[in-house]
Parts: C-alpha cells; sequence; structure tokens
C-alpha cells in the first residue's frame, strides 16, 4: 500500500528495496528483474547506502516489505509496490488497474502478501517446488524454433502420406473424384443462388481447377512449403500457406480427410501462424523476437481441450465399457490398425487393462489441469501426456496423430528444460535488440490475435456445453458463431474412442469372372491374411484401409464411397488397384465384385505358436452381394447392378 512517508532524496528512476537475507526475496526479485528490465533499479535493504539516501523509511519497514520508491518521492509498500513495478511493463499494467479498480482485490492481495511474509521459509520451498530452481520469467524462443520445426515434420509426413494415394482417393480414376465433387457444390450453390459465399462454405483451391495435375501441384507445395519451414525460411507465410492448401485438400477429400488428426493439424497450424516470428528465423537465437504469449496459450489450451475431452466423452457417452473399465480388454484387437505389439498388449490379465483403464482416466482428465500451473507441474503433465501418447503409438497406427500431440506438448516446457537436450548453438537467450520494428504484415497478425482468441472461446464453449449436453447453456450466437467457422476445420472438439467397439467385423472384397470361384484382394495394411502380421505404418496413414474399418461398423448403403471402390475394381482402374496390396485380376478386371463380412479376433498364445496365425474369423454373411458393371446410356459403363 502507498506509504505517507515522502523522501527528500528520491532516485533517477524507481527504485525497488527488498530483504537481501532472505532467499524467498531474491528468487522473486530475480523474476521481476526480468520482467521490468532496465526501467526499475533493485536494491538490498541491507546496502549501507539505502540507509543514507532515505532515512525518512524506519529499518522495521524495510524488514517487513519490499519499497517501491518513486522519482516523485512517493513510497509505495507491499503488494501495491510490486503491482507498480510490473506495470512499467506494459504487459502486466492489468495487475495494476485491477488492484486499483477493485478493493476487495486490493485487500485480499494485501492480506495474502502479509501470509507469505509472515511464512518465507514454507512458501520458499513451495516455490521451489512449483517453480524448481528458474523462478525467473521463462523465456520460450527454443521451444518456439523446435515446435515449429517438428510441426514442419508433421506437415511434411502429411503431405507425403497423402501424395502417394491422392490419385487413387480422389483422382479423377479415384474411389471420389474431387471433380464431380466439385460439380456437385457448384450446382448445389447455383441452386441455393449463393455467391461468393460458396468459397467460404467450401474452401478449397481446387475452385480454380480440380484436375489431378492441380491435386499434385498442391501436395507437392505443401511438402516444399513443409521443408521450408524445417529450414525456419519465413515461417509464419509458409505456415498460412500450408494450413490454405492442408484445408483445400481436407474441403474435397470427404471421407479419406475427415479424420480428427487431420482437424487437429489445421487448427494446430492456425494457432502456429500466430507464434512463428514474423521474419525467418536467425541463424543467432538472441537476436530473435520471444514469441506471443497468447499464442502459446492458445496451443496449450488446445492441448488441454484435447486430451480432458477425449477423457470426458468416454464417461458422458455411457459406454458401460468405460465405466466399468473393462475397454481395454477390446481395444487393442478391434481398433482400425493395431500393431504387432497391440497383440501382445491384448494377451495382458484383465486387471492390467483395468489399471491402465483407471491411469489413462486420470492422464486424460486429472493431469490437464496442471497445464494452467507453473513450470514443474506442467513438465509433468508434459511427460504423463508423452508416456500415454508413446503407449498408444506402440500398439496402433494413428497416423501422425500421437506426434503431433507430442509435438503440442513442447509448449508445456520453457527454454531452461530444452537446454538440456537442444544443440548448444541453439541454447541462447534472446538480446537486448532482440526486438525491432515491427514490420506491417506483423501489424496485421497481431491485429488478427483478439478476433482469434474470441473465436477459440466461443467455440470452445460450445462444444463443451455439447459434451455435458444440456447441462450448461450456451447462447444461441454462440452456437451460430460455432456454425459459420466450422467449414474452417480449425475450431474443433476432440474425442477419441468416446464408444468403444466389442467387436471387429472385417470386410473382405472378392472378385470372380463366373460368380463362382471367387479370389480376394488384399488390402496393404488392414487385417485379411490370417498369417500376416499387423505392422507399424504409422506416422503415414493408409487412408482406404482405415476407411474400410468404419465401412464395416455400418453397411454398404451408407457408404457410397464403396460403391464407387467396388466400380473402380471392376473398371481396373490402376490408381485405385494402387492402394491394394495385391490383384488377383492382373490381366484384366474381373466381372463381378462382392465383399464378404468376416468377424475377426486375435490368436491367443498357444493358438499362433501352433498354426503361425494372428487372427482368427467366422463368416457373418455378405456385405455387399455380388455386383457387375452394367451398359448405361450410349454404351458407357460404370454403374453397379446386381445380377
Amino acid at each position: 500500500m502507498k506509504s505517507a512517508i515522502q523522501v527528500a532524496a528520491p532516485p533517477e528512476k524507481p527504485l525497488l528495496v527488498y530483504d537481501g537475507d532472505c532467499g524467498f526475496c531474491k528468487l522473486w526479485i530475480h523474476r521481476w528483474q526480468c520482467v521490468t528490465g532496465e526501467r526499475i533499479d533493485y536494491l538490498p535493504s541491507q546496502d549501507p547506502q539505502i540507509a543514507e539516501r532515505f532515512p525518512e523509511i524506519p529499518r522495521a519497514v524495510f524488514d517487513s516489505s519490499v519499497q517501491l520508491i518513486e522519482p516523485d518521492g512517493s513510497v509505495h509498500s507491499g503488494a501495491e509496490a510490486i503491482f507498480q513495478s510490473l506495470a512499467h511493463n506494459r504487459d502486466f499494467h492489468w495487475l495494476l488497474d485491477i488492484y486499483q479498480v477493485f478493493p476487495l482485490f486490493a485487500h485480499f492481495t494485501e492480506w495474502a502478501y502479509r501470509l507469505v511474509a509472515r511464512h518465507r521459509t514454507f512458501f520458499s520451498w513451495v516455490t521451489k517446488m512449483f517453480w524448481g530452481r528458474h523462478v525467473e520469467r521463462p523465456s520460450y524462443v527454443l521451444m518456439r524454433r523446435a515446435f515449429l520445426s517438428c510441426l514442419g515434420i508433421i506437415y511434411l509426413v502429411a503431405f507425403v502420406s497423402l501424395w502417394v494415394q491422392i490419385g487413387g482417393l480422389i483422382g479423377s480414376n479415384g474411389i471420389v473424384p474431387v471433380r464431380q465433387t466439385m460439380e456437385v457444390v457448384k450446382k448445389e450453390a447455383d441452386d441455393a443462388r449463393i455467391g461468393w459465399g460458396r468459397y467460404f462454405r467450401v474452401p478449397t483451391l481446387c475452385w480454380l481447377n480440380s484436375s489431378d495435375s492441380f491435386l499434385n501441384l498442391q501436395c507437392a507445395a505443401g511438402t516444399v512449403l513443409a521443408v521450408l519451414l524445417i529450414a525456419g525460411i519465413a515461417p509464419a507465410p509458409c505456415l498460412f500457406l500450408l494450413w490454405l492448401i492442408y484445408l483445400s485438400l481436407c474441403t474435397v477429400s470427404d471421407p479419406f480427410l475427415g479424420f480428427q488428426w487431420d482437424v487437429l493439424l489445421l487448427e494446430t497450424g492456425l494457432l502456429a501462424i500466430f507464434l512463428a516470428p514474423p521474419q525467418g528465423l536467425p541463424r543467432r537465437p538472441a537476436r530473435e523476437a520471444p514469441p506471443s504469449r497468447i499464442a502459446i496459450w492458445l496451443l496449450r489450451w488446445l492441448l488441454f481441450k484435447l486430451m480432458f475431452r477425449s477423457g470426458c466423452v468416454k464417461l458422458t457417452s455411457g459406454d458401460p465399457t468405460w465405466r466399468d473399465l473393462t475397454a481395454l480388454n477390446y481395444h487393442f484387437e478391434t481398433q482400425p490398425l493395431p500393431t504387432w505389439i497391440g497383440w501382445y498388449a491384448h494377451q495382458l490379465p484383465a486387471l492390467v487393462h483395468h489399471s491402465d483403464t483407471i491411469v489413462m482416466f486420470v492422464i486424460e482428465i486429472g493431469i490437464p489441469f496442471l497445464i494452467f500451473l507453473p513450470r514443474r507441474p506442467r513438465q509433468l503433465a508434459c511427460l504423463a501426456f508423452l508416456a500415454l501418447q508413446f503407449f498408444i503409438l506402440l500398439t496402433g497406427n494413428y497416423c501422425f496423430f500421437n506426434l503431433l500431440t507430442m509435438v503440442l506438448c513442447l509448449t508445456l516446457l520453457d527454454d531452461a528444460a530444452l537446454q538440456k537436450c537442444l544443440p548448444a548453438r541453439w541454447c541462447s537467450s534472446p538480446g537486448a535488440d532482440a526486438v525491432g520494428k515491427l514490420p506491417s504484415l506483423e501489424m496485421v497478425r497481431r491485429s488478427l490475435m483478439v478476433p482469434l482468441v474470441v473465436a477459440v472461446l466461443i467455440t470452445s464453449a460450445v462444444q463443451f456445453a455439447g459434451m455435458f449436453h444440456r447441462h450448461v447453456w450456451v447462447p444461441g450466437k454462440a452456437h451460430r458463431v460455432n456454425t459459420w467457422l466450422a467449414p474452417l476445420r480449425s475450431f474443433n472438439g476432440y474425442g477419441l474412442f468416446q464408444v468403444m467397439t466389442t467387436s471387429r467385423p472385417e470386410i473382405i472384397v472378392e472378385g470372380s469372372n463366373d460368380g463362382v470361384n471367387w479370389q480376394a484382394y488384399e488390402f496393404k495394411y488392414k487385417a485379411g491374411d490370417l498369417k500376416r502380421r499387423p505392422a507399424f505404418v504409422e506416422p503415414h496413414q493408409p487412408r482406404l484401409d482405415w476407411q474400410m474399418w468404419f465401412a464395416a461398423l455400418g453397411d454398404y448403403r451408407q457408404n457410397p464411397w464403396f460403391l464407387n471402390f467396388c466400380v473402380r475394381l471392376l473398371q481396373g482402374s490402376p490408381q485405385v488397384l494402387a492402394l491394394l496390396e495385391e490383384n488377383p485380376f492382373p490381366n484384366a478386371p474381373p466381372k463381378y465384385i462382392r465383399a464378404v463380412l468376416y468377424d475377426y479376433h486375435f490368436t491367443d498364445r498357444a493358438t499362433r505358436r501352433k498354426t503361425g496365425e494372428w487372427w482368427t474369423r467366422t463368416p457373418e454373411g455378405n456385405y455387399l452381394p455380388p455386383v457387375s458393371l452394367s451398359t448405361g446410356p450410349g454404351g458407357q459403363s460404370g454403374v453397379p447392378a446386381f445380377p
């Protein structure tokens, strides 16, 4: 609080006097020095010149609390002295505003200050427990550099993985040709008399061109931009273009690019635009401008939302396997693309599965709240998340999802933590000349930060309200904002394995020339051959194999793309056949295609030792009855017909 004391010989700039014999005080003074820089001088009260320069202030006052002596001779004590000091950094002026406007806050902070002052030994221990040895304001320059480089690697994986499949998925001879998709979209927009709004409702570069060469060009551009991002060349523009191109491809690639990791990459990529430095990364980290704290917290919020919602939806869904802790009894066997380690995990005793489920719930529901605490609890959260993602990565193939989540975990670490594992040439602190005149584009980016934060808060409120159903009320306008932003696929709710599948229906596609003798098409990675060992394929995602898993949970009427897939097999499309491991009709396509449904299970140890089989299966009937190509008007073929 402001003292009635007035010094006769005030300092030229504000001076904060503290107890130099108190280790707790010295820890926090060091942090405040990092915040205020050279705007404020700091001296211990034990310094002889203090008594000489300020005889008006009794020694007992210095011993009771910190004193801020202003150039006008006024003196502030306690919590007010701290807020007045921090206010010399514009980023922290809001604390002083709250102190001055709300008397209740002022009284509470002064009471808290006196409480801490009386129990310095205890709070010194608390400080070391929560902050460790580094109480100073953390730097995130090294974190940003590592985060952006790793995000570049994820983008590189995503584009290269898609590039090798895109012709068979959405090319002109693919399963869902983008040209036909765009024709339908244009017709619907024309019928609804939607003008320029069509480009926001369907945000894709394919409005310009929907040819195969343009699809390949987008993948090639994404690959090059990802390499530039890894190298640190113009990261902000690269991130914007990467987000735009991946959004363009996701928009026209349903159902193959609608997975949660695809939208997670889009949301991460959009937020990363605001984290990136305004210019290319210089060779000397000491010359880098510090990253935006708001951008860091938005990325942390994304990680919180991802983990916390993933845990909560399992309980709010009402699925009995999550509530009675038996979900892992089925998970390793029924997940889309298990690994061979997943086979061994499935053999573990039920008690281990139940214990792992409890640990998973603790990590996904309890640990995320550590994100909002000081550095040591955040580091604990980082380790817990990394351990969970590593275990999932070992037992199942989830594209780049686990790696991307691990990259998000980097935002929980500061430079002091990363210095222990990064190259020495990276490990230098930002210099005084790090912040210079902001480029005009950077000013634009900063001006967009406010609407971005508002959009994240509104969409998050809607998503959490939806997760808890009617227990939370959200205004209708918030729902409209959420709907309006939906086409951007960058403000998402998450919730993996909301309902656990307890069986594994598997589709086996077969062809025949006579309708009697049938030969199976073997996919590259999904379950088929009983003796083929489940493989590691991540971070690549065989998107057709994945989609076959979802198709098996319904029927072919709910998956029109599956009929298109069968048409391409009957036509012998080279692009679609390239997505498969083996074509049993190398000379000419078959006359008939059918799909048979089987119930697959992992074998046990004894069976695998005896037969060498990883899977066992029992037939469940036809998924799709035999179909052939009928001849349409003008002699054109391509319509599946049931014989």
